[in-house]
């Protein structure tokens, strides 16, 4: 039941993320889109702060890597 609330409270999260244009921006927001995928995947699985690790770099990665030609969700919902 714990980790259910705890992926509860991470999905909403996902919500929240938008590329933006800039690398930075795209970086920020693909980071937190992976470290809330990764926890509640990791809460599932039995370790959520590794899986938070894990996604934050890869979504971090591939946030900064991507062009607004490739994803564009608008701006950030932080700024």
């Amino acid at each position: 039941m714990r980790k259910l609330h705890f992926v509860a409270i991470l999905l909403p999260l996902l919500g929240l993320a938008a590329c933006g244009t800039s690398p930075g921006e795209r970086a920020i927001t693909g980071a937190g889109i992976g470290a809330a995928g990764g926890a509640a995947t990791g809460a599932l699985l039995g370790n959520p702060a590794l899986g938070a690790a894990a996604g934050g770099l890869a979504g971090g990665a591939i946030g900064g890597l991507t062009s607004p030609n490739d994803v564009y969700l608008g701006r950030p919902a932080w700024r």
